[in-house]
């Protein structure tokens, strides 16, 4: 007995010793045996991150578990990933470990979690999938030998994965998403049962045209699988889509050269119910307490050849009569419903395939609405014919069907419409061709969205139908403050409905009161802020910025009595507007502003991540106060308008970037202006620059200048105002002025002031003409001076040398056949005055160590001196 326990006790002891020991044994022939099925078998490039061996987790199977594994594709699709799998589970028997390396290890169990599969045919019809190497013709050792692993699965779960199929040739894009499918057979026979369940959310796109959009799938299938004839049949089955529940009937099977299907389906029951069900569950709510009236039914069948050229043929049979719904928690149903549907295809023709709505009846209170229609070729060139007609008073809407819209509707659409015409018509443009009738009405609309700042309200909206052209007669439309009057026209509404055409249209629009401000969100200030100091390099991307529709391309004629935008309010304005491909050109608008005329033309675009504008502008005749008042332009490049009172004129070229609300980056700017004073008066308490002129020069009176037809040129790049050469006036002195300024308003500018000497009084005029020998408006003295600092704080310097310099050369030119010692000693007398005379001696010592010019300099810059202390005041002006 003592010798049989410790047997026992050395078995489990070595089985224990075995258990922990296999990982490490086992793991490098597992791995080489996987490595081998995969190179035998596939051209892809396949690599996992970890591969573990356990004999404890799956016990008595031993368990095999592969992480992130990836399977790349190579030419055509070179680097495409065909699958990624956080993790790969199999299980075996533990005995297969000690197989021998001409035997396959057998796989009894499968399992993925977190799986991609990305299925890829291109355009050429290849496809990703097509991995598997071409087949030897070996002996049956060699095959054996070449199959390091066997699938004799007993059952397998895909869990928590993405199966995407994308057919480039067809336009077909298939997703299965949050997909989860277990199955449970015995696959080493070649007859079997297969139990399967899956749950799974479904989209499919044709042509980019969603026809489900994760729907909701859930099968419960027994098949009967014929492994060796590839022949697999329904049994027992369950299918919801959505809440709608289906069964199958028929068989699938591969042959050689093609496929074969024949396949029934319809619902178990005929409650209208099933309708609704077909809903997706978020729109549908429950349906447990929704009271019906009436059936519903879908019968459907798919049987055929499929290869490249056919397709199987399709009855699939849509019906329901006199029928209703009503939720119990909604004051309202919808009633006298009635659907006849078939789509069809009888020859296994792609092209033949159609749908024949035979009618959609259905009424909510009072209001009736009826649609019937064919849509035939609907897979290529799809020919519709279509009737529409009856009211909805859209407040119902909610009354009547659990939906929970983001914007309240309310209004009444009345209709009464036919319509039929060809896709390629559409796609072509060939808008003649399309037959179109009736009328469309729309009554006291109202919509309201978080995306606008106030409530639309459409009183009435009136459109027909025509062939080729959708006119609108009439739209009475008002949101917040502004009012809006629309006639047009629509060349190709269809094809903008039905394709990636741009609306085409032409309208007129007209507006007693059109505010701006009614149209624009609420602005995040320190974005603004930001975006006016950015540099026009800058792109700025905000949440609310603005965008001129891309799908349009139209053309409005408008006409506004008052339009209000920001601080300005314009006049009678008219002009045109074109819109297409983002941008938008403005053509003749005129309107009146600041007591004047405003005319402009150009463009905007927001094409670009950041908006950019290119206008010319011409302001006639507008008040120079209120136009500074008004214009942020005018404060930051013509700030010296400020000291002005009167009207002007000007033409601006102007192009730079915006800002997300349309607002101009200053700094940004590009572009030139013509500005011409028409009458104006200066205030000098309005500019601290005139106030500091007249205390540097106080022999002039800066406050009288002439202003009246000055014209003056400016050029705007990067930030800076060039102020090209230009002349004014003050009484008969000569000013010539030029410079710089920035948008800080720091200044750089010149200033020539020639001065008639008989400004300076009788005995410094006098002097100075007997020494030139010129009368005294013939004389003058020309005094340059610089402007710098800012506009706020600005600095004044009279270039002194220069004006010795230009006075010192006007007597020398004037005296140069003279002696100079005679205009040396005239110089002397008028310099001097009063005072006593110099010793002789001392004068005669110091004479002949002075040139001629140096002397005349010398005295020159004594004049200019006495002129800028003030010898002679402003009222010296008004003699």
């Amino acid at each position: 007995m003592k010798k049989a326990i410790k047997i026992f006790a050395i078995t489990i002891g070595v089985l224990l010793i075995l258990i922990l020991l296999a990982p490490i044994i086992f793991k490098g022939p597992i791995e080489r045996a996987i490595k081998k099925s995969v190179n035998n078998n596939l051209t892809a490039q396949v690599n996992w991150e970890k591969l573990d061996l356990s004999l404890y987790r799956d016990f008595p199977n031993a368990h095999v578990q592969l992480q992130n594994l990836s399977v790349i594709n190579q030419e055509p699709f070179d680097g495409d990933t065909l699958a990624a799998v956080k993790s790969i589970g199999l299980s075996m028997g533990i005995m297969q470990l000690f197989a021998s390396g001409e035997n396959p290890i057998s796989i009894t169990q499968f399992t993925a979690d977190q799986a991609f599969i990305n299925i890829k045919v291109d355009s050429l019809g290849r496809a990703n999938y097509d991995i598997a190497k071409p087949s030897q013709t070996n002996s049956k050792t060699d095959t054996n030998n070449n199959q390091a692993l066997s699938l004799d699965l007993q059952n397998y779960s895909i869990n928590q994965s993405i199966i995407s199929y994308l057919d480039e040739s067809s336009n077909i894009l298939f997703r299965l998403e949050e997909f989860n499918h277990t199955g449970s057979g015995d696959f080493k026979n070649d007859i079997t049962n297969l139990d399967t369940q899956t749950n799974t959310l479904i989209s499919l796109e044709l042509d980019k045209e969603k026809y489900l959009d994760k729907n909701k799938l859930a099968l419960d299938a027994l098949f009967k699988l014929d492994l060796a004839k590839q022949r697999y049949s329904f049994l027992e089955n369950e299918a919801l889509i959505n809440q709608l529940p289906l069964s199958f009937d028929g068989f699938f099977q591969v042959n050689d050269k093609d496929s074969e299907i024949d396949l029934t389906f319809k619902t178990p029951t005929s409650d209208f119910k099933n309708f609704l069900a077909v809903i997706p569950e978020s729109y549908a709510k429950n349906l447990d307490q929704v009271k019906t009236t009436g059936d519903f039914s879908i019968n459907g069948e798919i049987k055929g050849i499929i290869n490249d050229e056919l397709i199987p043929q399709i009855d699939i049979r849509v019906a329901s009569d006199n029928a209703s719904f009503k939720y119990p928690d909604l004051p309202k149903g919808v009633d006298d419903i009635s659907i006849t549907a078939n789509l069809k295809n009888d020859t296994g023709k792609l092209d033949d395939t159609y749908l024949n709505l035979e009618k959609l009846n259905f009424r909510i209170d009072q209001d009736r609405f009826a649609a019937s229609g064919t849509f035939k070729n609907i897979m290529t060139n799809m020919l519709v014919n279509t009737q529409l007609a009856g009211k909805i008073n859209l407040a119902n809407i909610e009354k009547a069907y659990p939906i929970e819209l983001e914007q309240k509707l309310n209004g009444l659409v009345e209709t009464d419409l036919s319509l039929a015409f060809a896709m390629n018509d559409i796609e072509k443009e060939h808008y003649e061709n399309i037959k179109s009738k009736g009328k469309l009405l729309l009554q006291n609309f109202e919509y309201s969205s978080p995306e606008l700042p106030n409530k639309i309200a459409i009183k009435k909206a009136g459109i027909n139908f025509n062939p080729g052209i959708v006119n609108l007669n009439e739209l009475e439309l008002t949101t917040g403050k502004t009012d809006l009057n629309a006639k047009g026209k629509i060349e190709n509404l269809l094809g903008f409905l039905f394709t990636n055409q741009q609306l085409k249209g032409d309208f007129t629009i007209a507006s007693n009161n059109f505010v701006l401000e009614d149209f624009k969100l609420p602005e995040n200030k320190s974005v603004k802020e930001e975006e006016k100091q950015a540099a026009p390099t800058r792109v700025n991307k905000t949440q609310d910025a603005i965008k001129i529709p891309s799908f349009l391309d139209a053309n409005l004629n408008f006409t506004v009595n008052n339009l209000v935008y920001d601080n300005l309010k314009l006049k009678n304005v008219n002009g045109s507007l074109n819109i297409k491909d983002e941008k938008a050109e403005l053509k003749q608008v005129k309107a009146s502003i600041f007591g004047g005329q405003i005319n402009l033309g150009g463009s905007v675009s927001t094409q670009a991540d950041t908006p950019a504008f290119d206008m010319d502008i011409q302001l006639e005749r507008i008040g120079i106060a209120e136009s500074f008042a008004g214009l942020e332009l005018f404060k930051q490049f013509a700030p010296i308008v400020q000291a002005l009172e009167g009207t002007l004129t000007t033409q601006l070229k102007l192009n730079g970037a915006l800002t997300s609300d349309f607002t101009p980056i200053l700094s940004s700017l590009d572009g030139s202006a013509l500005a011409q004073i028409l009458q104006a008066q200066v205030q000098e308490s309005n500019l601290p620059l005139l106030s500091k002129l007249n205390a540097r020069l106080d022999f002039l009176d800066f406050t009288k200048l002439n202003l009246n037809n000055l014209t003056t040129q400016f050029e705007f790049n990067n930030g800076q105002v060039l102020v090209k050469p230009f002349e004014l006036k003050l009484k008969d002195i000569l000013i010539k002025a030029q410079g710089t300024h920035s948008l800080s308003n720091e200044m750089n500018y010149q200033l020539q002031i020639d001065l008639p000497a008989k400004y300076l009084g009788k005995e410094i005029a006098g002097g100075l003409a007997s020494l030139t020998e010129h009368n005294l408006n013939e004389t003058k003295v020309k005094l340059p001076v610089q402007i710098g600092g800012s506009f706020t704080s600005p600095k004044v310097q009279v270039e002194t040398k220069t004006a010795v310099k230009n006075l010192s050369q006007q007597i020398i030119d004037a005296k140069k056949d003279d002696v100079i010692n005679e205009a040396k000693d005239k110089i002397t007398d008028l310099i001097k005055g009063n005072q006593k005379e110099k010793d002789s001696t001392n004068s005669s010592q110091t004479s002949p160590e002075k040139t001629k010019e140096e002397e005349i300099k010398e005295k020159a810059g004594d004049l200019i001196k006495d002129i800028l202390k003030g010898k002679k005041k402003k009222n010296n002006q008004e003699n």
